[in-house]
C-alpha cells in the first residue's frame, strides 16, 4: 500500500498497519501530522485526510 503525506508530500511507511482500513488513523513519520484514511484503491493506492496537525 502507498500513501502520500498531504502535508510533507513524502512517503508514509504503512508496514506496521497491513490490515488497513478506512477511517484508520496513520502518522506521517517524516512530519507527524495525523492522517485518517478516506480511502483504499485496488492498485494499492491509500488515501487520507489531515485530522491533526503534528509535532
Amino acid at each position: 500500500m502507498h500513501l502520500t503525506c498531504a502535508e510533507c508530500k513524502n512517503q508514509v511507511d504503512l508496514s506496521k498497519n497491513p490490515e488497513l482500513k478506512v477511517e484508520d488513523i496513520v502518522e506521517c513519520q517524516t512530519c507527524g501530522m495525523t492522517l485518517a484514511v478516506t480511502a483504499l484503491a485496488e492498485d494499492g493506492t491509500v488515501s487520507a485526510e489531515i485530522v491533526d496537525e503534528g509535532k
